[in-house]
């Protein structure tokens, strides 16, 4: 079955977003309506071990060349903990490992004592080895999802998740595409996490790591059940600039237009209405600053940034702000919002900045860099701004300040940033 690429996810919006050439690819709206209306249904599922405070689990996936497959999940809560209440019903999140990465026991365990019911997939076909705690303490043991010899491959898995799988396969079948399966399996992790019995429905996030992130970006333009998402790192405009994922789209050829409408998302997230949070760093190789600055810009709702100068990149440096869940918090439980920054202003020889916070601040910075040559190699300067009120005063950056952008603070050490500001 051939396709018409750009349709691929536009296809889920209103008909009246489509051109007639993209109405013509019948093939494409059937195949797209069956994995949306499947993923969105509650998933076939089996527990495989419910022995100890997370749990393992094995769902339904899409059919990979024309076979069914499962999916493999760790799931936790307050009630697996041991910790939960008669009845309750709790916020959800679902988590979305990157690229070498695989579902995190430690990480369902984490949101679970935040007082969240938590959902990890493996997005490579493979399961890892079971839970493993300290004896002591009762905390998972960390980065024990680590080394990849350690996973059992799936005897009806999907597709792994290596560069041929996410770039190579793009034409003809759907099935053997990793990021048509890695969406989907989120889709279906949601509606599978919807259907327990202590979970509020209507108060379900996500957030992924790296390769997670850009699946994050991809799934919150598909599903707007979701509350609230969070993409780390992941990002679109990965065709563009110095992404370490470039070169691979590039050798393409004639398929890498069809690649980037299709799968990059920076061509999906204009369709997003979930709010997001987008938390990188100032020096990321594999999504860098000016991608992810494009791809905050198509996205429409409601979007917000925390930027932060030189963010180690991987897992546990991944998941360890402490805005991810305080964004989270804000909109699945009645948390106090992140502080809103607008739009830097520069007039004369310093930078203003207006700002409305439900938490007072502590303190704010202006962040800059003079430096040429790859962004990920670039160093940052940092001076403090002034806190007058709603406006925040910083001295203009230096004429050779190629990047800059503003960081706020509040009381519960929350940081979020405004845009990057660009003058190359």
């Amino acid at each position: 079955m051939k396709r018409s690429f750009a349709l691929m996810l536009v296809l889920l919006l209103p008909p009246v977003l489509l051109t007639a050439q993209e109405a013509k690819d019948e093939d494409v709206s059937q195949a797209l309506t069956a994995m949306v209306a499947s993923a969105k249904q509650t998933p076939e599922m089996r527990w495989v071990d419910q022995s100890g405070p997370v749990h393992s689990l094995l769902y339904a996936g899409e059919d990979y060349r024309g076979k069914p497959t499962e999916v493999f999940a760790f799931y936790a809560s307050p009630t697996t903990l041991g910790e939960g209440t008669a009845d309750a019903k709790y916020p959800a999140v679902v988590l979305i490992h990157g690229g070498g990465g695989t579902a995190f026991a430690e990480w369902v365990w984490l949101w679970a004592k935040r007082g969240y019911a938590a959902i990890a997939m493996d997005l490579g076909g493979s399961r890892p080895s079971a839970p493993k705690f300290n004896p002591q303490t009762g905390v998972p043991i960390a980065n024990q999802g680590y080394p990849a010899n350690t996973r059992t491959r799936l005897e009806n898995g999907g597709p792994n998740q290596g560069h041929v799988e996410k770039f190579d396969s793009i034409g003809g079948e759907v099935s053997d595409d990793w990021p048509f399966h890695a969406a989907a399996s989120v889709l279906r992790a949601h509606s599978l996490i919807r259907s327990f019995e202590d979970v509020d429905a209507e108060r379900i996030a996500m957030t992924g790591i790296s390769w997670g992130g850009y699946t994050t970006c991809l799934a919150a333009s598909l599903d707007d059940r979701f509350k609230a998402a969070v993409p780390v790192y992941g990002c679109g405009f990965l065709h563009e600039g110095e992404s370490v994922q470039k070169p691979s789209i590039d050798r393409l050829g004639d398929r890498r237009d069809d690649w980037v409408a299709v799968y990059d998302p920076g061509s999906q997230l204009r369709h997003c209405r979930v709010p997001i949070l987008f938390v990188n760093g100032t020096n990321d190789v594999h999504y860098p600053l000016d991608s992810y600055q494009k791809s905050f810009d198509v996205v429409p709702g409601t979007k917000q940034m925390r930027i932060e100068v030189k963010m180690g990149h991987s897992h546990p440096a991944g998941w360890k702000p402490r805005e991810i869940g305080q964004f989270i918090d804000s909109y699945c439980r009645d948390g106090k919002a992140l502080p809103v920054p607008g739009t830097p202003q520069i007039d004369g020889d310093v930078v203003t900045l207006q700002y409305a916070s439900e938490v007072p601040l502590k303190s704010a910075s202006l962040h800059y860099t003079t430096d040429s040559g790859p962004r990920a190699k670039r160093d940052w300067q940092t001076v403090v701004a002034k806190i007058d009120g709603p406006t925040i005063t910083a001295p203009k950056p230096p004429a050779d300040a190629n990047t800059w952008f503003l960081s706020l603070t509040d009381n519960r050490d929350a940081m979020v940033t405004t845009a990057v500001q660009f003058e190359d």
